[in-house]
């Protein structure tokens, strides 16, 4: 398994990139959200990769953020999301974006995406919110050793919601949300605890 990919871009087109190592090129599969920000032709980046192998092809698909990997997987496990029309939605929502159309029940932003409908929007909402309630997400009070947090019906409550659909627990966000201002909207916590978890890996 190929966990990630670090080398010089040669090429990017709308939905991949060609990385080299070591002399060979590797097309990945990505987003137009990694396109968009990741190194210019000629330079070095780095992606996080996910291979899919089917009996009739092997594709490699690479992100420049562990979370919007995170996310495309999760997305993959909604049945009838392939890897097509995960990329197409991560190209229209960012990772925070879509954590908190789903945390919402907001079907109508994923529609934005290519060949996304109305069905498999409210499907994608349904099965991922299905993994938020076996989280056990949103008590009224989430406790994290001497922090303790009021989280009902505040941004702080809808943030730890949508982090969930990225797969964090309470006990793994409320550390890096206990210091944040109240006056943050829900995305820009979201992006904020996102970004410290990745410091802290």
């Amino acid at each position: 398994m190929i966990y990630s990919l670090n080398g010089k871009v040669i090429h990017t087109e709308q939905n991949f990139a060609v990385i080299e190592c070591g002399g060979v090129g590797y097309q990945c599969l990505t987003s137009m959200n990694t396109i968009r920000t990741m190194p210019r032709i000629g330079e070095n980046a780095l992606l996080y990769t996910h291979m899919i192998v089917r009996e009739d092809a092997v594709e490699l698909c690479g992100f420049l953020t562990r979370e919007e990997l995170n996310s495309f997987k999760i997305l993959l496990s909604v049945s009838g999301v392939g890897a097509k029309v995960a990329i197409a939605i991560l190209s229209e929502l960012s990772t925070e974006q879509l954590a908190l159309a789903v945390a919402n029940g907001d079907s109508k932003s994923l529609t934005k995406a290519a060949g996304v409908g109305s069905k498999l929007a409210q499907r994608i909402i349904l099965e991922l919110k299905d993994k938020i309630k076996k989280l056990a997400i949103l008590p009224e009070t989430v406790q994290n050793n001497a922090v303790s947090v009021s989280v009902t019906g505040g941004n702080i409550s809808q943030a730890i919601g949508a982090l969930a659909v990225l797969g964090y627990t309470p006990d793994e966000v409320m550390p890096f949300m206990s210091n944040m201002s109240a006056d943050m909207t829900v995305e820009q916590i979201i992006s904020a605890t996102l970004k410290a978890i990745g410091r802290k890996g």
